[in-house]
C-alpha cells in the first residue's frame, strides 16, 4: 500500500533570525487525519517551524505545499483559509467574551459589514460543541472557565473556521490525568472527521499513547520521523536530549529524621477534611489524585492563602496561625504555584526582579533602599546555583524556555531560605532534560534539610522524587505509598480506580 498524499508537506524548511539558524533544511509531511506529534527540547525549532506553517514566520528558504500546492508566501490570514489553526500554549480567547463569541469570531470578523447576530454565534457555537460532543453553556464567561473547558473552546474556535489541520502546543501542560482522557478522547474524535493534528507535548507517555507518527527535533534540525509502534519513551527522549535520562526510585527511609511539618486534622469545608500528616526533616513527600482531589485546595492553606475551618499545623513543634502567605513566608514556607506563569513570576518584569522578589525587606540598606550590586548579588548566585540559562539579568523573564522561567520561580522562593518548599506540578511544560534538572534541585534541597512536598499527578514524576506518597481522593487522604514498595502502575490503577 502507498502511503497517503500529504495534506501538509515541507521542503527544505530554513529560517534565520539574523544571525541565528532557528530551522535548518527541515523535510517533513503531516497526512489528512493523522495525529502526529512533534516533540523536542525548549529552543529546538518546534515553535518557530509551526509559525512558519501558519504565516507568522516567513522562511528563509525552501517551500510549503497544502494538497501538493506550494502556498508561499504564507500570512495568517491566508493559513487559516486554507485550513490550518494554531491553539498555542495561552490558547489565545478573550477572558471577557462568551464561549459563543469567542467560538464564532473569526467568522464573524471575515464579516465586518454584516450586524452582528447572537443568535447565529450561539447557533454555530453549539453545532460545533455537538460535533465535539462536549456540554458547554454557550453564554459562559470565558474568564470564568476551568482551562480544560478553555482549550476545549479554543478547539471550537478553530471547528468552527473549517479546520483541516491544528496545531495543539502543549496542549496538557496545564491539565489533569482525568482531563488529560477527555482531550484525548477529543483528538479521537477530530481525526474520525478526518482532521489532522499535531500535538506537541513534553509528556512522552502522551506522545505513545495518542501518535501515528512521531518527529524528533533538536537544534533546529529534524531528527526524524517514526511509526509510533518504533519508538519508546526512553528511547525518543535519547533522540530528543542526545542522552540516556533513565527515572529511578528515589525512596528513603526517612523514619528517623525529626519531624518538621505537623498537620492533624485540617479541614476546609468543600476541599478537604480531615487532613493528617507528618512531614520530616530533608523529606520528599509526594500527593497525587485526581481533578478535585484537593491537592492544591490543601497545599494554598498551607501556604497562608485560605484557612482551615478546622485543625492544625505545626512548623518544628511550634503551632502556627497563618492568616496570608506572609505569615507563611515569614514562617519558613514557600509554594511553587502550579499557574507558574499567572501567579510564579512577573513575566514582563526582569529576571533579577523576579529573584529578589521573595527577599525585598532583607537587601534593603540605609533609607530603605536595595543598593543595586545586592539585588545582581543575589541574583548572580541563583542563576549560577540553578544554571539557568539567560541572556542578561535584565532581561524580562517571557525571554526564557519554559524549563528557566521554572527555575527563576524557584530561585525567588530558595533566596528566602525556606524550611518547607511546596512544589505545585512542578515540571509543567518543562522539557524532558529540565525536569531531571529540577529533580536535581529537589533532590539538593532536601539532601540540606529542606523538607520538600511535591504535588503532581504524574506518577513517573512522583518516583523519580519521592520518598513517600499520600494519595487523596475527594478531600481525603486514603492512603500512604513507598515507591518501590509499590509500582507506578499499582498506585496508576488506584488513582484512577
Amino acid at each position: 500500500m502507498t502511503d497517503p498524499v500529504p495534506f501538509l508537506r515541507l521542503t527544505g524548511i530554513t529560517k534565520r533570525f539574523g544571525g541565528v539558524q532557528a530551522l535548518q533544511g527541515i523535510d517533513w509531511d503531516v497526512r489528512p487525519g493523522e495525529v502526529h506529534c512533534l516533540v523536542g527540547e525548549n529552543g529546538c525549532g518546534k515553535s518557530t517551524l509551526i509559525k512558519s506553517v501558519a504565516g507568522v514566520h516567513a522562511p528563509t528558504a525552501g517551500t510549503i505545499e497544502i494538497d501538493g500546492e506550494p502556498v508561499l508566501p504564507l500570512t495568517p490570514g491566508r493559513a487559516r483559509k486554507l485550513g490550518i489553526q494554531v491553539i498555542f500554549q495561552d490558547l489565545s480567547l478573550f477572558p471577557n467574551l462568551t464561549v459563543a463569541e469567542n467560538i464564532a469570531i473569526e467568522s464573524h470578523l471575515e464579516n465586518l459589514a454584516t450586524p452582528v447576530s447572537y443568535a447565529a454565534m450561539r447557533a454555530l457555537a453549539e453545532r460545533v460543541l455537538k460535533r465535539l460532543d462536549f456540554v458547554l453553556d454557550p453564554g459562559a464567561n470565558v474568564g470564568e472557565l476551568p482551562v480544560a473547558e478553555r482549550q476545549i473552546v479554543a478547539i471550537c474556535r478553530g471547528l468552527a473556521a473549517d479546520a483541516r489541520l491544528i496545531f495543539m502546543d502543549e496542549p496538557t501542560s496545564s491539565l489533569t490525568r482525568s482531563e488529560v482522557n477527555r482531550l484525548l478522547a477529543i483528538v479521537a474524535r477530530l481525526k474520525a472527521d478526518g482532521i489532522a493534528v499535531v500535538f506537541v507535548s513534553h509528556r512522552l507517555d502522551e506522545v505513545v499513547e495518542i501518535a501515528e507518527r512521531v518527529t524528533v527535533m533538536r537544534d533546529g534540525r529534524k531528527v526524524g520521523t517514526w511509526p509510533v509502534g518504533e519508538v519508546d519513551q526512553r528511547r525518543i527522549a535519547n533522540l530528543m536530549t542526545g542522552l540516556d535520562i533513565a527515572h529511578e526510585v528515589v525512596a528513603r527511609d526517612m523514619d528517623a529524621a525529626p519531624p518538621l511539618l505537623e498537620v492533624r486534622n485540617l479541614t476546609r469545608e468543600g476541599e478537604y477534611a480531615d487532613v493528617s500528616f507528618t512531614l520530616r526533616r530533608g523529606e520528599v513527600l509526594g500527593i497525587t489524585g485526581l481533578l478535585g482531589a484537593g491537592r492544591t485546595e490543601l497545599a494554598l492553606s498551607l501556604f497562608g492563602m485560605t484557612q482551615p475551618e478546622s485543625g492544625t499545623i505545626a512548623l518544628e513543634g511550634r503551632q502556627l496561625k497563618l492568616r496570608t502567605n506572609r505569615d507563611a513566608v515569614d514562617a519558613g514556607i514557600a509554594y511553587v504555584s502550579e499557574d507558574r506563569l499567572g501567579l510564579g513570576v512577573i513575566l514582563k518584569q526582569s529576571i533579577e526582579d523576579n529573584i529578589i522578589l521573595a527577599v525585598l525587606k532583607d537587601l534593603r540598606g540605609g533609607l530603605g533602599l536595595i543598593p543595586a550590586h545586592r539585588r545582581r548579588a543575589l541574583a548572580k548566585e541563583w542563576v549560577e546555583r540553578l544554571a539557568i540559562k539567560i541572556g542578561g539579568f535584565d532581561k524580562p523573564v517571557q525571554t526564557l524556555s519554559g524549563g528557566n522561567q521554572q527555575r527563576v520561580v524557584l530561585a525567588k522562593w530558595l533566596a528566602a531560605h525556606p524550611k518547607v518548599l511546596i512544589l505545585d506540578s512542578p515540571t509543567v511544560g518543562v522539557d524532558i532534560k529540565n525536569k531531571k534538572g529540577i529533580y536535581d534541585v529537589v533532590a539538593e534541597l532536601a539532601g540540606q534539610g529542606v523538607g520538600v512536598i511535591v504535588i503532581s499527578d504524574e506518577v513517573l514524576e512522583i518516583f523519580a522524587t519521592c520518598d513517600r506518597v499520600l494519595h487523596m481522593r475527594g478531600g481525603r487522604i486514603v492512603e500512604e505509598a513507598i515507591p518501590g514498595r509499590i509500582t507506578e502502575h499499582q498506585l496508576e490503577e488506584r488513582i484512577y480506580a
